[in-house]
């Protein structure tokens, strides 16, 4: 997992940095393309999917489980139920997406609209998109401040020489959050505060999207007890839920310290060498914003009760997370909050001069700054809606993938077919990011299929708890993804050149533990 520099080929913005911007070597040099222009691209692949593969859909039906004492419902697709939509002749038809569709359809040019106002509150896109859009003008106000500069200065100050103790300490924090309660979209809110720290340890944006929203998703691919997945997918697969907690607990620590050492071979190498960083292009920002602001030794009672407020709302969050199963709404409606109490605090002690004009303007600017991810997060939710959404009683393109993939996993030897649903889930999650929902597509299908190749469920159910988690570090169709790639201000193409080692490590490691898993009869 030794992270390589960038080749010269991939950093000539550093070179143009280093050379006081003095030569532009960019315009002679192949660029990786925007992030949107990507997903553009796979939105063409999706469309043109549609005029090859026929459209089908299958039957649901209720299943229930319980967790934690308390009997739960979910309605799941009948696996035994699909079928093609046939034309008169009884022959499969397909469901070609036009160009343009009325009426609110998603034709290929209608799915960046659809994409930016598909789903509900409860999540992606609109969700989503309304969430960053809250939080960005909750810690707008925060920002506005200078308690987090001032303080990011006292604590470098203060802990001068131990710097290096905070990657482990958040990275393992962030790791159990994504194990305990299925922490991802929080990670958005986090990331805007540590960013600024992170660099100004010497570190860069990078390293906060691994110590943040990576940590998460190792926790959650890991996890012995997330109620989003793991308790969600063993209830489907009618196997006892939380059962195999203490083979997870070992597995959940194996991948917290493979992800933490890895963080830290990175960040140790940007500290070093700030030109080895791949977001040093794009960091200049918050260099810039730091050099900027108008920072004193001021940290007064106004300060204390600034940070009070962000500490007692974080843990009033995770409280009603845990408790009450608090979702998106919830969660932005207390940043909310918290926006208004520091933007008071801020007028009544003269921090950085508030005024209530300012709190107002500082919400809409820190608004202003989600406005990019947003729209990436959209864009990516439309490339389902090419698909057919996620409907499985809908005819779709996606059910039939699912279909198809299915069956040719059971005509595999036993243990391919365990590896082959790692690889399936992984793959599949490009489309349906949601762990609950990919679940509920998902397992009801594998589950018979596993007693039908010789594998037991809790592999099956192994699979998809790494095949789903894992490749939510990677994939552009993930909202929380991309939203904290954006507060980070770290494109994806840049992303994706740096994450590419870890994910084929991270694989590898998934792929033994599955076939391991399936020889030793975990059950």
């Amino acid at each position: 997992m030794n992270q390589a520099p960038p080749s010269n080929e991939q950093t000539p913005a550093l070179a143009s940095a280093h050379a006081n911007n003095s030569v532009d070597v960019q315009s002679n040099t192949w660029q990786m393309p925007d992030t949107l222009v990507i997903i553009f691209f796979v939105a063409l692949a999706a469309a043109l999917m549609t005029y090859f593969i026929p459209v089908g859909s299958f039957e649901t039906q209720e299943v229930s489980y319980v967790i934690d004492g308390v009997e739960k419902s979910r309605s799941v697709i009948d696996p035994s139920s699909f079928s093609y939509e046939k034309d008169a002749n009884g022959d499969p038809i397909l469901n070609p997406v036009s160009l343009f569709e009325g009426g609110g359809g998603a034709g290929f040019f209608n799915f960046a609209f659809e994409g930016l106002v598909s789903g509900s509150k409860w999540g992606s896109a609109i969700g989503v998109i309304m969430f960053m859009l809250v939080i960005g003008g909750a810690f707008g106000i925060v920002m506005a401040t200078g308690t987090i500069d001032n303080g990011i200065l006292k604590l470098i100050d203060k802990t001068r020489g131990n710097e290096t103790l905070f990657i482990p300490v958040i990275f393992i924090l962030f790791s159990l959050g994504g194990a305990v309660f299925g922490m991802g979209e929080e990670a958005i809110a986090f990331a805007i505060i540590i960013c600024p720290l992170m660099i100004r340890l010497g570190y860069d944006g990078i390293t906060t999207v691994m110590v943040t929203y990576v940590a998460t998703q190792i926790g959650f691919a890991s996890s012995w007890m997330n109620p989003f997945s793991v308790a969600i997918a063993q209830g489907i697969a009618d196997v006892p839920v939380l059962s195999g907690s203490s083979m997870r607990v070992v597995m959940w620590l194996g991948f917290t310290l493979m992800g933490l050492v890895f963080t830290m071979r990175y960040a140790a190498k940007v500290k070093a060498k700030p030109a080895f960083s791949y977001s040093y292009t794009s960091d200049q920002y918050f260099r810039d914003n730091a050099s900027e602001s108008k920072l004193d030794s001021r940290f007064n009672v106004g300060d204390i009760l600034v940070l009070f407020t962000i500490v007692a709302t974080i843990a009033w969050i995770i409280w009603g997370v845990i408790a009450n199963a608090w979702f998106i709404p919830e969660i932005a409606s207390q940043f909310f909050t918290m926006g208004i109490i520091v933007g008071i605090i801020g007028v009544v002690f003269k921090l950085n001069n508030m005024s209530v004009n300012k709190v107002a303007a500082s919400f809409k600017q820190g608004a202003a700054t989600m406005l990019e991810p947003a729209v990436l997060v959209g864009c990516a939710s439309g490339i389902l809606l090419l698909l057919g959404g996620s409907n499985a009683a809908n005819p779709s393109v996606l059910n039939t993938i699912l279909s198809v993939s299915g069956e040719f996993i059971g005509h595999l030897p036993s243990v391919m077919s365990a590896w082959f649903m790692l690889v399936f889930q992984s793959v599949f999650n490009f489309f349906v990011t949601s762990g609950s929902g990919q679940a509920a597509l998902t397992m009801p299908l594998m589950a018979p299929l596993a007693d039908i190749v010789g594998v037991t469920r809790q592999v099956a159910v192994l699979a998809f708890q790494l095949g789903d988690g894992f490749t939510n570090v990677l994939v552009p169709t993930s909202a929380s993804l991309m939203a904290t790639l954006g507060v980070c201000r770290v494109d994806w193409g840049q992303w994706l050149k740096f994450i590419w080692r870890f994910m084929v490590a991270l694989f590898c490691v998934s792929s033994v533990i599955v076939i391991a898993a399936h020889y030793l009869g975990f059950s």
